[in-house]
């Protein structure tokens, strides 16, 4: 996807104190293992290892990055946290909250297409519906449907917004449907997962994909037709920035949808709690917040990607917490299901 900007609400990634000032290498490829080593020598609070190939093509990691930069002008309404919790403990992982609900530990693979907009949404809705229901109903919903039905979403594969998407399941809502060939619900991920990385068994990844016509039909051989598998949000809203009232947000109704900027050092990350030391701009990119912790002294937020279990952390990372890192703390979105 080309013609990214840094959107307004997500502003420059703030730097800890700690991080040297160095110059990258001017010449050095950001899928180098010269980059990679750069950022090692940097001796920061995360080290970086091989991702992705040599050879992908930058165009293909710009075009992982779906987060529209009109996505800034789609603005739920702030919910207002009147009574921010005073016992926030140092840690929380929804995971270990929420045993009963499969979803909030699964990692999904959008595969090429830029709809990790759709992807943080239909994954944070599929926790709440779980975590709301004491974990009697267990739904993964469709990130299919999402994707090529929400007209106002933005543009599929080529970019959309996540404010948008969590507006239409309140308003249309949005069926059932697992990864690519599970036969899950409704409607299954049409893009076959590709290998991304490197000393995998998925096929290459090709070029960014066009988005695949909205079908309001349910697959073979499920029998329950479309209308009655919708499955609707009953309020959207975004969160303030405020680092206490996300972790209120998280803590009271599960994970939430964030945004961020990213930059190619991103791409490299392997562990520890990232925070930008070198690269230019991709774009912008959505995910799954889930908790967050202290890692030697460094707060983080605990964040699930959707680039497959082979990338960064087994499908995780941390990120910087309490500064507004490359923006994930300015675009939260959240909403409770009906």
């Amino acid at each position: 996807m080309t013609g990214y900007l840094a959107f307004g609400i997500l502003g420059l990634c703030a730097l800890v104190a700690t991080v040297p000032s160095r110059s990258f290498p001017p010449n050095a490829d950001p899928l180098s293992d010269e980059f990679i080593d750069y950022i090692n020598s940097l001796q920061t609070t995360w080290k970086a290892g091989r991702n992705f190939q040599k050879d992908v093509k930058y165009s293909y990691l710009k075009g992982l990055m779906g987060v529209h930069p009109g996505s800034a002008s789609v603005k739920l309404p702030v919910k207002p946290h009147e009574e921010i919790n005073a016992e926030i403990p140092e840690e929380f992982d929804s995971r270990k909250e929420w045993p009963d609900c499969p979803t909030i530990g699964e990692i999904r693979d959008q595969a090429s297409c830029g709809s990790c907009w759709a992807f943080g949404a239909v994954e944070a809705m599929s926790d709440r519906i779980c975590i709301h229901s004491k974990g009697q109903l267990n739904v993964r919903l469709s990130s299919q449907d999402l994707l090529t039905c929400c007209s106002s979403c933005g543009f599929g594969c080529n970019g959309g917004f996540p404010g948008a998407a969590w507006n239409y399941w309140v308003n249309k809502g949005i069926v059932s449907g697992g990864s690519y060939g599970s036969k899950q619900g409704c409607k299954s991920y049409s893009f076959r997962p590709c290998e991304h990385h490197v000393n995998g068994t998925r096929p290459p990844c090709d070029e960014p994909s066009d988005t695949p016509d909205c079908v309001k039909k349910c697959q073979k051989n499920y029998n329950v037709n479309y209308d009655q598998d919708l499955h609707f949000g009953k309020k959207a809203y975004s969160v303030s920035g405020n680092e206490r009232a996300i972790q209120t947000e998280i803590m009271t109704n599960g994970p939430v949808e964030g945004a961020f900027s990213v930059y190619s050092d991103f791409v490299q990350y392997k562990e520890g709690v990232y925070q930008h030391v070198a690269g230019s701009m991709l774009g912008g990119h959505a995910i799954r917040i889930l908790g967050w912790g202290v890692e030697n002294g460094t707060p983080y937020w605990l964040v699930a990607n959707s680039w497959n279990t082979d990338w960064g952390d087994n499908g995780y990372f941390k990120i910087l917490r309490g500064r507004d890192e490359c923006g994930i703390e300015s675009e939260i979105s959240a909403g409770l299901p009906k």
